[in-house]
């Protein structure tokens, strides 16, 4: 079935239910004959071989006849709205889309239904990633609604996810400091500007040292790109400080945490990369179970193999008592999202008496 906005100038779809039940389509070009006189000359019922005598008739180069198909769909919101997004986001929603094409490249846009929505999520073996797959579905359905090319309502509406359980593991001041005290110096600047800024890691690699004003650090966060400007005070301060004596690049327009050569003082600085990070917090991680071991800590050693550095994330959200506070230096817009995922060691409450 062609939906009537797939249908170009001049052509016209006809519609008869046949005995038997069935639906027939027959696609006619409207013309006029010497006399002016409108008539209608039929195209056949192929709606791609319609189009192709249509374009005849018309002179006009025939428009796409897979528009009322994901793939077309799908190949639009690559070309058109994923160069927009960031870096990180392009490279998952690709994968995303990836796993998308498998079930519904060939599906007609306007067959979908919240049934074959569900039937995906159930055959889906990754069962988180088919919850972003969905939600990636429905962005990338309400864009083809925007642009015309159906009328339906969204499928993915109404279709429940599959159920998640987020990362409970919370890097309490033993596991936080086993760790630190075993990291080199780069390593430290970097869990310090992370805890005390509770940004997520991609956003604190960025932070530039032209970012900073006087009072304040100029923070664009590249998931949502909402600005938010962390005042330099108390702690925070001290850490700015610090890695300014530390590493003596003063004036150098890089970013904030890097690495250079100790007492060289003319070498050049080297933004630390993820690499960089996963190899120093490895090493450090490694140390510190050593010790930890060493002292028959089995509980440590649990909690230092668990900790990523993303969880400074989670422990600035846990160990900021005012919820309201920690919601908005985390850039959230709704606390619901900083108290249910971000706050891992409890609320704190009074007894009864």
């Amino acid at each position: 079935m062609t939906p009537k906005n797939h249908i170009p100038p001049l052509m016209r779809a006809r519609k008869r239910i046949l005995k038997s039940g069935k639906t027939w389509i027959g696609y006619y070009f409207e013309a006029r004959n010497d006399a002016g006189k409108r008539i209608e000359i039929a195209l056949g019922t192929d709606y791609g071989v319609a189009i192709k005598k249509w374009a005849e008739l018309s002179h006009a180069p025939p428009p796409p006849t897979n528009t009322h198909l994901m793939k077309y769909i799908f190949d639009r919101y690559e070309k058109e709205v994923l160069p927009l997004k960031a870096i990180g986001t392009q490279k998952t929603n690709l994968q995303e889309l990836k796993q998308l094409r498998k079930s519904f490249n060939n599906a007609p846009i306007d067959a979908l239904r919240p049934m074959h929505i569900a039937e995906y999520r159930r055959n889906r073996s990754a069962k988180v990633r088919a919850n972003r797959e969905m939600s990636l579905l429905s962005a990338i359905y309400n864009y083809a609604i925007e642009w015309g090319l159906t009328e339906m309502l969204n499928p993915t509406k109404g279709v429940r996810k599959n159920k998640e359980n987020p990362r409970s593991f919370y890097a309490n001041d033993e596991v936080w400091g086993a760790i630190r005290e075993s990291a080199e110096p780069a390593l430290q600047d970097a869990m310090d500007l992370a805890f005390l800024t509770g940004q997520r890691p991609g956003d604190v690699f960025k932070m530039q040292w032209t970012d900073i004003s006087p009072d304040n650090v100029l923070v664009i966060q590249g998931k949502t790109g909402k600005r938010l400007r962390i005042l330099i005070e108390g702690e925070f301060s001290k850490l700015i400080e610090r890695i300014r004596s530390r590493t003596a690049i003063e004036g150098y327009g890089g970013t904030i945490i890097a690495v250079r050569p100790y007492r060289a003082k003319n070498s050049k600085a080297i933004p630390l990369s993820k690499q960089m990070l996963h190899d120093r917090l490895a090493k450090a991680k490694e140390k510190s179970i050593a010790i930890a071991m060493a002292a028959k800590n089995v509980n440590l050693v649990s909690d230092i193999k668990q900790f990523r550095f993303s969880d400074s994330r989670s422990k600035a959200a846990s160990d900021i008592a005012d919820l309201s506070q920690a919601s908005k230096l985390l850039g959230h817009s709704k606390e619901r999202i900083t108290r249910e995922v971000y706050r891992r060691n409890g609320e704190y409450v009074s007894p009864t008496r």
